[in-house]
C-alpha cells in the first residue's frame, strides 16, 4: 500500500479503538481527511484508498480541487475561517461548511446557494476555550445564532464544530469537548435535531470521540506534516 493508504488504515484503526473504548460504534464516527495544502493527486490517492470526505481551509485551493476531482463525486467540507467576500464560491463548491460564527456569513451562504441544489450542510464553530485569536461564536451566544441559522433557506444546520486550545492535558481536552456536546444536547432539547459534533484532530481524536464526536478532522496523520 502507498503511505497515504497505510496512514488512512492506521487512523481508521485509531477511530475504531477509541470508539470501542467508550462503548460506541466505529461506524458512527466519520473521518474527514484534511487535505489543505496537499495537491489533488494526494486527494486522489486517498480516494483510491476508500476515503470520501475531504476538508479544506482555503477557498480558491479547495474549490479548485473539488472541480478537478468532480468526477470522483467526493464530499467537500470547508473548515477554515470564512470571509464574506468568499461566500459565493464556497456556497456552491462545497457540500459542508463547519465554520459559521456569525449570522452575516450564514445569510450570504443561504442567498448564494444555487436554487435546485441540496441544502448546504453547516455547523456553528464554537470558541470553546475563549481564545481571542481563534474564530468561533462564544458558548453563551450559540443558542441565538443556532435559532437564526436554522430557519435560513438553502442551509441545513447539522451541529457544532470546535478547535480547543492545544494541550496535552487530557482532562482539559475532555472538558472542552464535553462542553460542546452539552451545547448540542441543549439545542436538541429545545427542539432542534442536530446530529453532528465536528471535533478532534490528529493529536486529540481519542478524547473527542470519548466525548461524543461524530466527525474527526485529520490531516497530518494521513498526509504527513506540512512544509
Amino acid at each position: 500500500m502507498t503511505s497515504i493508504a497505510t496512514n488512512l488504515q492506521a487512523v481508521n484503526a485509531r477511530i475504531a479503538a477509541a470508539a470501542k473504548a467508550c462503548g460506541r460504534m466505529p461506524g458512527d464516527i466519520q473521518l474527514l481527511a484534511v487535505s489543505k495544502t496537499w495537491p489533488a493527486e494526494c486527494v486522489a490517492e486517498a480516494a483510491d484508498a476508500g476515503q470520501r470526505a475531504f476538508g479544506e481551509n482555503y477557498v480558491p485551493e479547495g474549490s479548485d480541487k473539488a472541480a478537478t476531482l468532480a468526477e470522483r463525486q467526493l464530499t467537500w467540507h470547508f473548515i477554515g475561517p470564512l470571509q464574506s467576500n468568499k461566500t459565493r464560491l464556497v456556497a456552491n463548491a462545497f457540500d459542508w461548511v463547519h465554520s459559521i460564527d456569525r449570522l452575516k456569513i450564514a445569510e450570504r451562504l443561504s442567498a448564494q446557494r444555487d436554487v435546485g441544489r441540496p441544502p448546504l450542510n453547516v455547523c456553528l464553530q464554537v470558541n470553546v476555550s475563549g481564545e481571542a485569536s481563534k474564530s468561533g461564536v462564544a458558548p453563551e451566544e450559540v443558542a441565538a445564532l443556532a435559532q437564526a441559522v436554522s430557519v435560513l433557506p438553502g442551509l441545513r444546520l447539522r451541529g457544532l464544530m470546535a478547535i480547543p486550545e492545544p494541550t496535552d492535558d487530557l482532562s482539559v481536552l475532555k472538558q472542552r469537548f464535553g462542553q460542546v456536546r452539552a451545547l448540542r444536547d441543549a439545542l436538541n432539547g429545545e427542539g432542534m435535531a442536530l446530529d453532528t459534533l465536528s471535533m478532534g484532530m490528529s493529536h486529540d481524536l481519542e478524547a473527542a470521540i470519548a466525548e461524543g464526536a461524530t466527525m474527526v478532522r485529520v490531516g497530518t496523520a494521513i498526509f504527513g506534516a506540512r512544509a
